[in-house]
């Protein structure tokens, strides 16, 4: 199994598009304006040398790179450049999953892995003038992560026989799948490396992080993952709105106006795809940048826009209305497609 990442993607199709900016720290996110309330979208390696990522507030961004150049997000041009690439995929005759705008996992049958890669990326480099990067492994998991030891532009092979070696005395979040809450729970368990991980117990894991999640983690510790590489198309669990505000927001009663406003907008998603809400979901980040979400589900499915407003607006309860709000979004899960 391959997994094809494409290096900085957003920033490097907008170089692509403005071929003045190589070379320059380059921040895409929002509406382009650092001034703004906005998150990163990506930066150009150039600008994470400074120490700016994704998900990172513009206004910081640009306290660390004053001379930056900052451009406002371009989906549709991310979209149209996306497509090429995974068409371009598709055509070396191997099954092609998508997992986003910049990558993939691929099955391959080949003898020779790193030169089929190096097929990959010429490909798409003459299709589109991006690099990329190539994971090899004999899992998805293991694909993933030695994709991240190739970048920029190479190539790393992760199996089982590498596998401690490389990753043993590496944390925990350095796995695919555990975020920095996680290895914090692991961390108090006395687990801090990949190898303590593949080390515990599935009982003591299933007693603290849950019956299914913790004998899964365990099992990433390992090395394992058994989920094939699947042509089928992705298809959406839920849809979201959010907003950023440039003014806090204070008071139940401005949230509340704020929360049924976005779930008008997310139930016209849902009918888009004629696929009912079966659960509502609040996320809030307050100021300065501390975010939560709550959710619940719907008594039954539905696309009656006072049930779902109304169960958004109900979901407000739950939240510190002492604390002004910077963001806030609305998720609906929907119905299966048929």
């Amino acid at each position: 199994m391959l997994h094809v990442d494409l290096d900085q993607f957003i920033a490097a199709v907008e170089v692509l598009r403005h071929p003045e900016l190589r070379g320059r720290p380059v921040v895409v996110g929002g509406r382009g304006d650092p001034t703004e309330r906005a998150v990163v979208s990506t930066a150009s390696y150039e600008a994470r040398e400074f120490g700016v990522g994704s998900g990172m507030p513009m206004r910081i961004a640009a306290r660390k790179i004053p001379d930056a150049v900052f451009l406002p997000v371009d989906a549709e041009a991310y979209t149209e450049v996306s497509a090429v690439v995974m068409d371009t995929l598709r055509k070396l005759d191997v099954v092609v999953e998508v997992m986003g705008w910049d990558e993939a996992f691929l099955g391959v049958e080949t003898d020779d892995p790193e030169a089929f890669a190096r097929t990959i990326h010429d490909a798409v480099l003459d299709a589109t003038g991006l690099h990329c990067s190539v994971g090899i492994g004999d899992n998805k998991l293991r694909a993933k992560i030695a994709t991240d030891f190739g970048k920029p532009q190479g190539i790393y092979r992760l199996t089982e026989e590498n596998w401690f070696a490389v990753m043993g005395e590496r944390p925990t979040d350095a796995l695919w799948g555990i975020g920095k809450k996680t290895a914090k729970k692991l961390a108090a368990l006395g687990i801090s490396t990949v190898r303590e991980l593949a080390d515990a117990s599935d009982q003591e894991l299933a007693a603290t992080l849950g019956p299914n999640m913790g004998p899964w983690y365990a099992r990433i510790g390992r090395g394992i993952d058994l989920s094939p590489v699947s042509a089928e198309p992705w298809v959406a669990r839920s849809h979201s709105r959010e907003t950023t505000f440039q003014q806090n927001l204070a008071g139940k009663e401005a949230v509340t106006e704020e929360i049924r406003r976005l779930a008008d907008r997310v139930r016209e998603d849902i009918l888009a795809e004629n696929r009912m809400a079966v659960r509502v979901a609040l996320k809030v980040r307050y100021a300065p940048f501390d975010t939560h979400t709550t959710s619940k589900p719907l008594p039954e499915p539905t696309f009656d826009p006072d049930v779902i407003s109304d169960a958004a607006a109900a979901l407000v309860d739950r939240l510190d209305h002492e604390r002004e709000v910077r963001l806030l979004g609305v998720r609906l899960e929907m119905t299966p497609p048929t």
